[in-house]
C-alpha cells in the first residue's frame, strides 16, 4: 500500500504501524509516531491499522544544544 512517511511517498506491505516501522528500518529505534496527525503511543502501535494514503510521521530524538 502507498503511504506517506515524513512527507515522502513509500510503498509498504504492512497492515499495522508496528509492522511498517519494522519494514522502514525503525524496529530498534526510540521514536515518536503519529498517523494522520494523531500521536500513537508505543503500546498502541501493534493495534494501529494503516490504510492506503495514510500519513505517518516518525520523529527520532536528537542530542545537542
Amino acid at each position: 500500500m502507498k503511504i506517506t512517511v515524513n512527507a515522502k511517498p513509500h510503498e509498504v506491505r504492512a497492515s499495522t504501524l508496528d509492522e511498517a516501522l519494522h519494514q522502514l528500518g525503525y524496529a530498534q529505534s526510540a521514536v515518536a509516531t503519529a498517523v494522520n496527525g494523531h500521536f500513537v503511543a508505543r503500546a498502541a502501535r501493534p493495534k494501529t491499522q494503516l490504510a492506503e494514503g495514510d500519513r505517518l510521521e516518525i520523529l527520532t530524538p536528537m542530542q545537542g544544544g
